[in-house]
Protein backbone atom coordinates (compact mmCIF):
# COMPACT_ATOMS: atom_id res chain seq x y z
CA UNK A 1 0.00 0.00 0.00
CA UNK A 2 1.39 3.39 -0.99
CA UNK A 3 1.54 5.96 1.77
CA UNK A 4 -0.05 9.28 1.06
CA UNK A 5 1.93 12.45 1.06
CA UNK A 6 1.88 14.16 4.45
CA UNK A 7 1.02 17.80 4.39
CA UNK A 8 3.55 19.97 6.19
CA UNK A 9 1.29 21.79 8.63
CA UNK A 10 0.59 21.74 12.33
CA UNK A 11 -1.23 18.67 13.59
CA UNK A 12 -4.35 19.86 15.34
CA UNK A 13 -5.04 16.76 17.44
CA UNK A 14 -2.88 16.90 20.57
CA UNK A 15 -2.56 13.12 20.93
CA UNK A 16 -1.60 12.62 17.31
CA UNK A 17 0.83 15.51 17.55
CA UNK A 18 2.53 13.95 20.59
CA UNK A 19 2.74 10.53 18.94
CA UNK A 20 4.20 12.04 15.78
CA UNK A 21 6.71 14.02 17.83
CA UNK A 22 7.90 10.91 19.66
CA UNK A 23 8.24 8.88 16.45
CA UNK A 24 10.00 11.62 14.48
CA UNK A 25 12.31 12.40 17.41
CA UNK A 26 13.33 8.75 17.68
CA UNK A 27 13.88 8.60 13.93
CA UNK A 28 15.97 11.77 13.98
CA UNK A 29 18.11 10.35 16.76
CA UNK A 30 18.56 7.08 14.85
CA UNK A 31 19.56 8.88 11.64
CA UNK A 32 22.03 11.09 13.52
CA UNK A 33 23.59 8.05 15.19
CA UNK A 34 23.91 6.21 11.87
CA UNK A 35 25.47 9.26 10.21
CA UNK A 36 28.03 9.60 13.02
CA UNK A 37 29.01 5.93 12.72
CA UNK A 38 29.01 5.60 8.93
CA UNK A 39 30.76 8.88 8.14
CA UNK A 40 32.73 9.49 11.36
CA UNK A 41 30.94 12.81 11.74
CA UNK A 42 30.56 14.72 14.98
CA UNK A 43 26.86 15.38 15.42
CA UNK A 44 24.87 17.22 18.05
CA UNK A 45 21.06 17.31 18.01
CA UNK A 46 19.06 19.56 20.35
CA UNK A 47 15.25 19.34 20.45
CA UNK A 48 12.81 21.24 22.66
CA UNK A 49 9.28 19.91 22.87
CA UNK A 50 6.18 22.10 22.86
CA UNK A 51 6.21 22.04 26.68
CA UNK A 52 9.86 23.04 26.81
CA UNK A 53 11.33 19.63 27.58
CA UNK A 54 14.88 19.16 26.31
CA UNK A 55 15.97 16.19 24.20
CA UNK A 56 19.53 15.96 22.96
CA UNK A 57 21.91 13.60 21.21
CA UNK A 58 25.62 13.96 20.56
CA UNK A 59 28.18 11.65 19.08
CA UNK A 60 30.74 12.97 21.58
CA UNK A 61 30.77 15.54 24.40
CA UNK A 62 27.81 17.89 23.93
CA UNK A 63 29.52 20.82 25.69
CA UNK A 64 32.57 20.65 23.48
CA UNK A 65 30.48 20.39 20.32
CA UNK A 66 28.39 23.38 21.38
CA UNK A 67 31.47 25.48 22.10
CA UNK A 68 32.94 24.45 18.77
CA UNK A 69 29.75 25.49 16.95
CA UNK A 70 29.61 28.87 18.71
CA UNK A 71 33.28 29.45 17.95
CA UNK A 72 32.71 28.84 14.23
CA UNK A 73 29.43 30.74 14.09
CA UNK A 74 30.79 33.87 15.76
CA UNK A 75 34.31 33.74 14.40
CA UNK A 76 35.76 33.03 17.83
CA UNK A 77 34.41 36.26 19.36
CA UNK A 78 31.86 34.60 21.60
CA UNK A 79 34.38 32.15 22.97
CA UNK A 80 36.92 34.86 23.71
CA UNK A 81 34.36 37.17 25.37
CA UNK A 82 32.90 34.36 27.43
CA UNK A 83 36.39 33.21 28.44
CA UNK A 84 37.41 36.73 29.49
CA UNK A 85 34.24 37.22 31.50
CA UNK A 86 34.68 33.86 33.16
CA UNK A 87 38.29 34.63 34.07
CA UNK A 88 37.33 38.01 35.52
CA UNK A 89 34.60 36.38 37.58
CA UNK A 90 37.05 33.80 38.88
CA UNK A 91 39.54 36.53 39.80
CA UNK A 92 36.88 38.48 41.72
CA UNK A 93 35.77 35.36 43.55
CA UNK A 94 39.38 34.49 44.34
CA UNK A 95 40.06 37.95 45.79
CA UNK A 96 36.87 37.86 47.83
CA UNK A 97 37.65 34.40 49.15
CA UNK A 98 41.19 35.43 50.08
CA UNK A 99 39.88 38.41 52.06
CA UNK A 100 37.34 36.22 53.83
CA UNK A 101 39.99 33.66 54.75
CA UNK A 102 42.26 36.41 56.05
CA UNK A 103 39.50 37.87 58.23
CA UNK A 104 38.63 34.44 59.60
CA UNK A 105 42.29 33.73 60.38
CA UNK A 106 42.70 37.06 62.22
CA UNK A 107 39.46 36.50 64.15
CA UNK A 108 40.54 33.00 65.16
CA UNK A 109 43.94 34.24 66.35
CA UNK A 110 42.29 36.94 68.44
CA UNK A 111 39.92 34.43 70.01
CA UNK A 112 42.97 32.35 70.96
CA UNK A 113 44.59 35.39 72.57
CA UNK A 114 47.12 36.24 69.85
CA UNK A 115 47.61 39.57 68.10
CA UNK A 116 45.72 41.61 70.70
CA UNK A 117 48.29 44.42 70.93
CA UNK A 118 46.71 46.44 68.11
CA UNK A 119 43.11 45.88 69.23
CA UNK A 120 41.07 48.77 70.54
CA UNK A 121 39.02 48.64 73.71
CA UNK A 122 35.82 48.11 71.71
CA UNK A 123 37.39 45.22 69.79
CA UNK A 124 38.57 43.59 73.01
CA UNK A 125 35.07 43.94 74.48
CA UNK A 126 33.62 42.32 71.38
CA UNK A 127 36.11 39.45 71.62
CA UNK A 128 35.31 39.03 75.30
CA UNK A 129 31.59 38.99 74.50
CA UNK A 130 32.13 36.33 71.82
CA UNK A 131 34.11 34.18 74.23
CA UNK A 132 31.43 34.52 76.91
CA UNK A 133 28.71 33.51 74.45
CA UNK A 134 30.78 30.56 73.28
CA UNK A 135 31.50 29.51 76.86
CA UNK A 136 27.81 29.78 77.70
CA UNK A 137 26.86 27.55 74.77
CA UNK A 138 29.58 25.07 75.72
CA UNK A 139 28.31 24.90 79.31
CA UNK A 140 24.72 24.46 78.14
CA UNK A 141 25.75 21.63 75.87
CA UNK A 142 27.80 20.02 78.62
CA UNK A 143 24.89 20.29 81.09
CA UNK A 144 22.56 18.74 78.53
CA UNK A 145 24.93 15.80 77.99
CA UNK A 146 25.24 15.28 81.76
CA UNK A 147 21.45 15.33 82.16
CA UNK A 148 21.10 12.78 79.38
CA UNK A 149 23.68 10.53 81.04
CA UNK A 150 21.95 10.83 84.43
CA UNK A 151 18.59 10.00 82.86
CA UNK A 152 20.13 6.99 81.12
CA UNK A 153 21.63 5.74 84.40
CA UNK A 154 18.34 6.22 86.24
CA UNK A 155 16.48 4.27 83.58
CA UNK A 156 19.07 1.52 83.82
CA UNK A 157 18.77 1.48 87.63
CA UNK A 158 14.99 1.25 87.40
CA UNK A 159 15.23 -1.72 85.03
CA UNK A 160 17.67 -3.47 87.37
CA UNK A 161 15.34 -2.91 90.33
CA UNK A 162 12.41 -4.33 88.40
CA UNK A 163 14.43 -7.39 87.39
CA UNK A 164 15.59 -7.86 91.00
CA UNK A 165 12.02 -7.64 92.28
CA UNK A 166 10.86 -10.15 89.66
CA UNK A 167 13.60 -12.59 90.71
CA UNK A 168 12.62 -12.23 94.38
CA UNK A 169 9.02 -13.05 93.54
CA UNK A 170 10.05 -16.18 91.66
CA UNK A 171 12.46 -17.41 94.39
CA UNK A 172 9.84 -18.54 97.10
CA UNK A 173 7.89 -20.44 94.44
CA UNK A 174 11.02 -22.38 93.48
CA UNK A 175 11.78 -23.17 97.16
CA UNK A 176 8.27 -24.49 97.75
CA UNK A 177 8.61 -26.78 94.74
CA UNK A 178 11.81 -28.22 96.26
CA UNK A 179 10.26 -28.76 99.76
CA UNK A 180 7.12 -30.61 98.59
CA UNK A 181 8.99 -33.59 96.96
CA UNK A 182 11.16 -34.04 100.09
CA UNK A 183 8.09 -34.23 102.32
CA UNK A 184 6.41 -36.79 100.06
CA UNK A 185 9.54 -38.95 100.09
CA UNK A 186 9.68 -38.91 103.92
CA UNK A 187 5.99 -39.85 104.17
CA UNK A 188 6.51 -42.77 101.81
CA UNK A 189 9.43 -43.98 103.90
CA UNK A 190 7.33 -44.00 107.09
CA UNK A 191 4.78 -46.35 105.53
CA UNK A 192 7.35 -49.18 105.14
CA UNK A 193 6.94 -52.04 107.76
CA UNK A 194 10.09 -52.79 109.70
CA UNK A 195 10.47 -56.23 111.30
CA UNK A 196 11.62 -55.84 114.92
CA UNK A 197 11.27 -59.40 116.38
CA UNK A 198 14.14 -60.74 118.55
CA UNK A 199 15.49 -64.30 118.01
CA UNK A 200 17.88 -66.15 120.34
CA UNK A 201 20.30 -68.87 119.28
CA UNK A 202 22.08 -69.62 116.11
CA UNK A 203 20.86 -67.97 113.01
CA UNK A 204 18.34 -70.11 111.19
CA UNK A 205 16.71 -69.81 107.87
CA UNK A 206 13.28 -68.32 108.39
CA UNK A 207 10.59 -68.60 105.88
CA UNK A 208 8.53 -65.58 105.37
Amino acid sequence: MVRGKIQMKRIENATSRQVTFSKRRSGLRKKAFELSILCEAEIAVIVFSQKGRLYEFSSSDMQKLTERYLNHANGGKFNNIAGDQYMQQLMRENVSMAKTMELLDVSQRKLLGHGLNLCTCEELEEIESQLERSLCRIRERKAQLLMDQIKHLKDKERLLREENASLREKLPVAQEKEIVPNCSQSSQGSDIDVETELFLGLPQMRCS
